[in-house]
């Protein structure tokens, strides 16, 4: 019979094994590639390894996916750029939600961002998620207000936040949108960031989820910018409250 120091000793290694298959994906590891995987200006070596992904499409799309700390996160947040931005935009804050217990999965947006966001939301469903919180910059949160209204979307949306998002951006109308979006959905943005902060108002005004809130900061900042400014706790409490990771 196995003492009790050896049976503390295998279920330590046991759970610093899963921690590390969490990190990696789980499995046998992968051969290596024939050249480094993409880090995109902002992300480590070890972080470009366990996480760069090129999404195959129509046109293929830039992501990096995330698992929660915990691991096996059933809810991701799919984070939308703002125009001239990219997956980078997002970094400093994937910790945040990872910690929180979601999976993350930022991208550098090809074309209509709703149609991107449907792309990614295919991949993430292969990967075992149950559904989406949409949180989108500027033309990002246009794009995320609008998937979020898909009825169609591979996996759907518990929840949607726009920062800073204008009524419309290229191919996608968000005025239109809200009007038929029932997932619960934050609106924010600057009182100085004009139009923007108008416009989360009159979203906000038209959406017809029962489920809505609004949220105007002081200053004049900018898309991602308001999560380092004060929003990022009111976004991490909204979605605790409507779209908890684990259901």
């Amino acid at each position: 019979m196995r003492s009790t120091t050896a049976v503390r000793l295998a279920a330590a290694l046991a759970a610093v094994a899963a921690l590390a298959g969490c990190e990696s994906g789980g499995g046998a590891p992968a051969p290596a590639a024939a050249s480094s995987p993409a880090g995109y200006g902002c992300l480590t070596e070890e972080q470009a390894a366990k996480g760069s992904v090129t999404v195959d499409g129509l046109s293929p799309v830039e992501a990096y996916y995330r698992d929660s700390d915990a691991c096996g996160a059933k809810t991701a947040v799919v984070l939308s750029h703002q125009n001239g931005g990219s997956l980078c935009d997002w970094i400093p804050y994937l910790e945040a939600f990872t910690g929180a217990g979601y999976a993350v999965l930022p991208y550098t947006a090809n074309g209509t961002v709703s149609d991107t966001i449907e792309q990614v939301a295919g991949h993430l469903k292969a990967k075992g998620i149950a559904r989406l919180v949409l949180v989108g910059a500027s033309k990002g949160g246009t794009g995320s207000l609008v998937a979020g209204s898909l009825p169609d979307l591979p996996v759907p949306a518990a929840a949607v936040v726009s920062l800073s998002g204008p009524e419309s951006f290229g191919g996608d109308n968000a005025g239109t949108a809200v009007k038929r979006l029932t997932a619960p959905v934050l609106f924010a943005a600057e009182e100085h960031d004009q139009p923007f902060a108008d416009n989360a108002r009159s979203l906000h005004g038209a959406a017809a989820a029962t489920d809505k809130q609004l949220k105007i900061y002081p200053g004049g900042n900018h898309g991602a910018a308001l999560l380092s400014d004060g929003a990022l706790p009111d976004v991490l409490a909204f979605l605790a409250r409507t779209a908890p990771p684990q259901g």
